[in-house]
């Protein structure tokens, strides 16, 4: 896949998107009020890999928080770059109990 990331389950996570990756995990351990993961089509397939892809997730939102704002800012759910780190510096302390 031409858009991996090069890291561990670099893959999966282009196939999810990590702005995406980090609304939906903030939605499932944080505040079930935030819903912009909802915006897209493909909702069900990204669930589905997000799923299928635990073992990568505490690593990804340290790959997030590295990642170039200008990248992060093409999401297509409406989430600032900036509010997509907030967003993933308050779940990584969760991620010790999180499976």
């Amino acid at each position: 896949m031409s858009n991996a990331f090069n890291f561990a389950g670099g893959e999966e996570l282009a196939r999810i998107g990590a702005t995406w990756f980090v609304s939906y995990l903030y939605y499932v351990l944080c505040d079930k009020t935030h819903l912009n993961w909802q915006n897209v089509k493909t909702v069900d397939t990204r669930k589905s890999n997000f799923n299928g892809s635990k073992s990568f997730h505490k690593d990804w939102l340290n790959e997030v928080l590295a990642m170039n704002e200008d990248k992060l800012d093409t999401n297509e759910i409406g989430v600032d770059p900036n509010d997509t780190k907030k967003m993933a510096r308050a779940l990584i302390p969760l991620m010790t109990s999180y499976q």
